[in-house]
């Protein structure tokens, strides 16, 4: 409530999300552009971590029937890595928002993690190889496309880190595309890629939001997102609900256009 990463009162009237004009975030966009995070903040401290530690029950979610899946970037590699139920902490939930911008890269098990988004965002495969649905249901918060040229510099790099953070996943979908043409019978592992039936939940608001609204931590913006994704939800339940179970609702023939 305190933080001066808010809107300013000309945003708040004309109802706009944006922290574009607001100095602190100026001041805190210029800052990441020349010092990184080792340079600001040299012990790395994350106050997020004492609140997932107090709040997110991790031995009884090692337990539980639902299968989670998380997914950290290793700075050394640029592979992905999944942690499952019982491997995840609080360090790993971090790892996998971890912007290197804004973070200090996350140490786990000896080796150093950035946000999941570089490396599969989400990672399909794990749903594929360890899970018995055939519905794979996406809830999209990253525009794949952007109907305006970017031009400012924070637009530009912001772009360049949507582009990025989907660009792992639209691969897998064509390769799923691609697998439902060519895939045999015989072969299990193909066979369980092109059976996989792919929905996406998305929300047309998501293109008014600038990069800078990701900082923006005012309540009422949250009930909002909380709100809009509410409705996008059931939104997609009125329209393909008797598709769940029996048809893909996403064109993913659409993605092999021009491959």
């Amino acid at each position: 409530m305190l933080s001066p990463l808010r809107r300013t009162p000309l945003d708040v009237l004309l109802g706009r999300w944006t922290l574009d004009y607001s100095p602190a975030f100026v001041a805190m966009d210029l800052m990441a552009r020349v010092f990184s995070p080792y340079d600001l903040s040299p012990g790395g401290a994350n106050p997020l971590r004492n609140i997932l530690a107090e709040t997110v029950h991790f031995d009884r979610l090692a337990q539980a029937p639902i299968k989670l899946f998380v997914t950290a970037t290793n700075v050394r590699t640029g592979r992905g890595r999944v942690f499952r139920n019982s491997e995840i902490t609080p360090d790993v939930l971090l790892a996998s928002a971890c912007l290197p911008t804004l973070f200090q890269a996350i140490e786990i098990d000896g080796e150093s993690y950035w946000d999941g988004g570089y490396s599969g965002n989400p990672t399909i495969t794990p749903l594929v190889r360890e899970c018995m649905s055939k519905d794979t249901i996406l809830v999209q918060i990253n525009p794949v496309e952007r109907p305006e040229l970017p031009r400012s510099a924070r637009d530009i790099l912001s772009r360049v880190n949507e582009v990025s953070f989907n660009a792992v996943l639209l691969k897998e979908l064509r390769m799923i595309a691609l697998l439902r043409h060519v895939a045999q019978p015989e072969n299990c592992e193909s066979a369980s890629w092109a059976q996989m039936r792919i929905h996406r939940i998305s929300s047309e608001m998501m293109l008014e939001l600038g990069s800078s609204s990701k900082l923006n931590a005012e309540w009422e913006f949250l009930c909002m997102l909380r709100d809009e994704g509410r409705r996008a939800g059931e939104a997609f339940l009125s329209a393909h609900d008797d598709d769940l179970g029996r048809r893909s609702t996403l064109d993913l023939d659409e993605l092999l256009t021009g491959v």
